[in-house]
């Protein structure tokens, strides 16, 4: 699955998925998605890109 990450403001990011659909997450939720995803950590690097 693929998505874009964008830090909206210090506790919130924007996960936009290639499909259109898009999640507001806090930093807790952001950390259990990225586990789910299979991606050990976050990067607080302001916009990322992944492709799995």
């Amino acid at each position: 699955m693929s998505f874009n990450m964008n830090r909206i403001n210090p506790n919130q990011t924007q996960i936009f998925f290639h499909d259109g659909r898009f999640e507001t997450l806090t930093d807790e939720e952001l950390e259990d998605f990225l586990l789910q995803m299979g991606i050990g950590e976050k990067d607080d690097s302001l916009e990322q890109n992944f492709l799995q």
